[in-house]
């Protein structure tokens, strides 16, 4: 026995050249063990020679339960999009935006990005930034990145800071970021333009008369124009002017442009082109006391930056009529807008209302708390940016707008993280297995590979075996049962990459709570294959470190929380995040660490612009995991990022 131990020793020392007689281990990937090459050999004849004979009787199926096979299997092949990666510009090589590119095929192409800076971007707006600056790369043009700030009672430096950092974070690099607000001495040249056309007056009226106007409730009265369309230019310019200077106090004045009240698109029933804000603006101060509309602005900054596609979402499919009228008026360049289906998620929350209450009122930690769906949530919880852009292209773009379910989306980042991220072993309820005959195992290194599918390319990482390893609570019984593959006393079961099996001979209890306090067991030498293989962690003082992980899961109950009897805050689901204190993680984490981010893909990069996230992992047999914002040199806090597999439930 003393031999056995001995040898099997010499066989896992890190770095030890294996002589004649001592065979180096290699790992079994069926079954997780470190075998030797003989074994390993043996293992895998054995199998070919099993599929040889499954493969005989499939031969002498009928011509029709081939067919059936074959069809199975390519549904299989089909149904598993993982094994082969969809080509990441598939997007723009067909269908809605290779359509809109052959519409106006112009070089170069100029497109841009147009975000309010009101609040924080959410998941909806990553498609955006995909098609927007995805577009103009894939056609070897340059993108914008274009502030509307229009509007200085909602705008805050913060989200200036967090828009274009989200982009970066995407891997895209502005050609040039501007602001509406540069435009402000131009688009009021452009308003006086157009009151000396005369199609733009300042009126006087309130909310209540411009609804008459418009067909009152739901169009139950005829249209109408409004009496101040019938001013003069030149009392339209005085009193424009007078906005300008002052004179007028917020809702007493604003422009309208002159377009046609009877046509049936609502985007042409005169409207706003300025209004009266009595606001400092966070770039130009107190210099303004009038500010431009969306529907005045827009098309008139594409204009002057000779953007070549205005690609937005299909809420304003109604304003393209007033953005291409307002152009043709003022006799610019004209760029081409064109439409697609915005995205969204089903389960979750995405109105910037309704984020800042859930923030206000302590239902979460911040805006980037995991659980929500802003980008700078999103991230902090650890998904890559680059599964994010492998959803927006897997999806597609259309003129539909996409509710997807948030297991889709979790998904995409799960076959992503399966063959992107190092491998490691966690325990989250840890319980320690004293194991009475490895004495002379203790402190014995072990070779593990970071990636069992990719071993050459992650290569390998050494841990320490100890006479005490920790496994989770939930991987041992106090009473066996047959359906029950763990451990239970008297049963044996795998530690993976271990030297051997263990069986469980005792364990203790806390009295007062219930629970297991310590397990005992010995190495089971005679099973060659345990059924089952757990993961486990060595003692502390081997490299092994405690940490806390946050299982996250759905903030709400329903699909639609905002239509949830009481509304969305009553449809909070009280078990949205679940902390375990007392995990531990195996010495591996340390080298994932020093590497992150591993590997660099789409706006992540070895700079100090890399955030904790980056240090991502799958913990065999428990999920995906990042390091969190929280976490400090002495203590690991890690979210998990999404399950192993898909919650049946859930789908």
């Amino acid at each position: 026995m003393a031999d056995a131990v001995t040898d099997a020793t010499s066989k896992l020392q890190l770095g030890e050249a294996p002589g004649d007689n001592v065979p180096k281990l290699m790992l079994d990937e069926e079954t997780g063990e470190m075998v030797s090459k003989g074994e390993l050999k043996k293992r895998l004849a054995k199998r070919a020679k099993k599929a040889t004979k499954e493969k005989s009787k499939e031969s002498k199926s009928t011509p029709s339960a081939l067919d059936a096979q074959a069809a199975a299997t390519a549904k299989k092949s089909k149904d598993k999009p993982e094994d082969v990666p969809m080509e990441p510009e598939a997007m723009f090589k067909q269908g809605f935006l290779n359509d809109v590119y052959l519409e106006r095929p112009v070089k170069p192409v100029l497109t841009r990005f147009p975000p309010e800076p009101n609040g924080f971007l959410h998941i909806g707006h990553s498609k955006a930034i995909a098609v927007n600056f995805g577009f103009a790369r894939y056609h070897g043009g340059k993108c914008y990145l274009r502030y509307d700030d229009t509007n200085p009672e909602a705008e805050e430096d913060v989200y200036f800071t967090a828009i274009a950092d989200m982009v970066r974070w995407l891997g895209f690099e502005p050609y040039k970021i501007t602001y509406s607000s540069d435009n402000f001495g131009k688009l009021y040249e452009m308003a006086e333009k157009l009151i000396s056309l005369g199609k733009a007056y300042v009126c006087h009226c309130d909310d209540d008369e411009i609804k008459r106007q418009r067909g009152g409730e739901k169009g139950s009265s005829p249209r109408y124009r409004c009496a101040d369309a019938d001013q003069s230019v030149e009392e339209n310019m005085r009193k424009f002017r007078d906005m300008r200077d002052g004179k007028y106090k917020p809702r007493e004045a604003f422009l309208r442009m002159k377009q046609d009240i009877t046509d049936g698109n609502p985007q042409m029933w005169d409207l706003a082109a300025y209004r009266v804000l009595d606001k400092p603006h966070h770039r130009t101060g107190a210099e303004w006391k009038i500010y431009p509309t969306y529907d005045f602005t827009h098309c008139l900054c594409d204009s002057f930056e000779n953007i070549t596609h205005s690609l937005c979402t299909t809420e304003f499919y109604l304003s393209r009529v007033s953005y291409e009228w307002l152009n043709k008026e003022l006799g610019v360049y004209e760029p081409m807008q064109r439409e697609y289906g915005r995205l969204s998620l089903s389960g979750a929350v995405l109105s910037k209302r309704k984020l800042r209450e859930l923030v206000e009122k302590k239902f979460v930690r911040g805006w980037d708390d995991p659980r929500l769906y802003t980008l700078i949530a999103v991230r902090r919880r650890g998904v890559p940016p680059g599964a994010i852009l492998e959803f927006v292209n897997e999806l597609g773009v259309t003129t539909t707008n996409s509710i997807i379910q948030i297991a889709r989306f979790e998904q995409t980042v799960r076959r992503y993280l399966e063959r992107t991220v190092p491998r490691l072993m966690l325990v989250l309820d840890p319980v320690p297995v004293v194991i009475e005959d490895a004495d002379d195992l203790d402190g014995t290194e072990l070779t593990v590979p970071f990636s069992p599918k990719a071993q050459s390319a992650m290569g390998d990482h050494t841990i320490k075996f100890t006479k005490t390893v920790y496994i989770d609570r939930s991987d041992f019984r106090e009473a066996d049962s047959k359906d029950y593959f763990r451990l239970a006393p008297g049963k044996t079961v795998g530690l993976l990459q271990a030297p051997f099996p263990i069986k469980a001979t005792s364990f203790t209890k806390d009295e007062a709570t219930g629970k297991v306090t310590e397990i005992r067991a010995v190495f089971d030498r005679e099973i060659k294959k345990p059924k089952t293989y757990i993961q486990w962690v060595a003692a502390e003082g081997s490299g092994s470190r405690k940490c806390e992980v946050r299982i996250y899961n759905s903030l709400f109950f329903s699909e639609n929380p905002a239509s949830a009897e009481g509304g969305y805050l009553n449809d909070i689901n009280p078990d949205s995040e679940v902390v375990y204190p007392d995990a531990m993680i195996e010495s591996g984490f340390n080298e994932v660490k020093r590497r992150a981010p591993w590997p660099e893909a789409a706006g992540e990069g070895k700079s100090s612009s890399s955030g904790p996230e980056t240090v991502r992992f799958q913990a065999m047999r428990v999920a995906y995991f990042a390091l969190d914002s929280d976490s400090t040199d002495e203590k690991i806090i890690l979210n998990r990022i999404v399950s192993l597999k898909e919650d049946k439930e859930k789908s």
